[in-house]
């Protein structure tokens, strides 16, 4: 199993989601295709796979490893590429919420 790396954007998409109030866990050393983080905030869990906004878009697709855990996982995985995406998925999931 080659070593964990993570994404470019991934601190930089921590520390937004950190500073909406999110706990998070980083989880990109479990490899397998499991997602980089598990977050949660206001009692809701969500897993979120960062990739890389600035590379082109061949190189921000999922990996079949990660096809394959999403696709068995029962509940949804985010993909953000960015900090706005992050941002959005968090007031979309707090918004589903009221």
């Amino acid at each position: 199993m080659r070593a964990a790396k993570i994404d470019r954007n991934q601190p930089e998409i921590v520390q937004a989601l950190r500073s909406m109030g999110c706990s998070v866990q980083h989880l990109h050393s479990v490899g397998q295709g499991c997602p980089d983080l598990l977050c949660a905030i206001q009692g809701l869990n969500f897993l979120v796979e960062v990739k890389d906004g600035i590379q082109p878009p061949s190189k921000q697709a999922l990996t079949s490893d990660q096809v394959d855990w999403h696709s068995q996982w029962r509940a949804p995985v985010h993909v953000v590429n960015s900090i706005y995406q992050a941002v959005e998925l968090v007031k979309k999931l707090i918004g589903e919420r009221e």
